[in-house]
C-alpha cells in the first residue's frame, strides 16, 4: 500500500507554474479532491494527510529544489519507517510527449535530476512512479531553461487533462488499489 506519495518541484513563486512542477501540480488536485490542504512544514517540505483505506497517506512537496528531493524523501521515509514499494513518486519527463501519463512500479531516472537524488538516498531505484511527459526541447542545450518556462497555450489545455488523470491514479493508490503499470495520452 502507498503511504507516501512526492510531487516533485521547485518552491518559489518563479516556479510555480513551470514544466518542472507538474509534480507538484498533482498533489494540490489531489489535496482538492480530498479536502486537504498543505499546511505543516515537515521532512524539509510541506505536507498534507489525507486519510485513506489502509491508513493516512502523507502527500510531500519537498521545498529542498529539484535537484536535492531526496534529502527530503528520505526524512518522512525514515520517520514513517517506510519501504520503497510504499511511496509514489511523481515527476515530469522531457522523453515523453507532452500530456503522455505513465504509471510503474519501478523505473531509472533517465537523467531527471530529482529522480537521481532520490535513488541516491534511498539506495534503489525500485519504486514506484507516476510521470507527467513535458516533451523536450529542439536543442539539448535548452533543456535547463526548457523545463524552467511555463507551458504554452496549447501545451497547457493537454497538460492540464494529464495532470487531472495524475491524480485520479494516485487518488485510486489512497483509495487501496494496488500500482499498476499502465499509460495514456492527451
Amino acid at each position: 500500500m502507498i503511504k507516501l506519495i512526492v510531487g516533485l518541484g521547485n518552491p518559489g513563486k518563479e516556479y510555480a507554474f513551470t514544466r518542472h512542477n507538474v509534480g507538484w501540480w498533482v498533489l494540490d488536485k489531489i489535496a482538492h479532491k480530498f479536502n486537504e490542504e498543505f499546511s505543516k512544514e515537515k521532512f524539509k517540505g510541506i505536507v498534507a494527510e489525507i486519510p485513506g483505506k489502509a491508513g493516512k497517506v502523507t502527500l510531500l512537496k519537498p521545498l529542498t529544489y529539484m535537484n536535492r528531493s531526496g534529502e527530503s524523501v528520505i526524512e518522512a521515509v525514515k520517520f514513517y519507517k517506510l519501504k520503497p514499494e510504499e511511496i509514489l513518486v511523481i515527476s515530469d519527463d522531457l522523453d515523453m510527449p507532452v500530456g503522455k501519463v505513465r504509471m510503474r512500479l519501478k523505473g531509472k531516472h533517465g537523467g531527471h535530476r530529482g529522480l537521481m537524488s532520490i535513488e541516491k538516498h534511498l539506495g534503489t531505484d525500485k519504486f514506484p512512479r507516476l510521470k507527467i511527459g513535458i516533451g523536450r526541447p529542439a536543442r539539448k542545450e535548452e533543456v535547463v531553461n526548457y523545463v524552467l518556462q511555463p507551458f504554452t497555450g496549447e501545451q497547457l489545455t493537454v497538460i492540464e487533462q494529464a495532470v487531472e488523470k495524475a491524480a485520479d491514479w494516485a487518488s485510486e493508490t489512497i483509495n487501496g488499489k494496488p500500482i499498476e503499470a499502465k499509460s495514456a495520452s492527451f
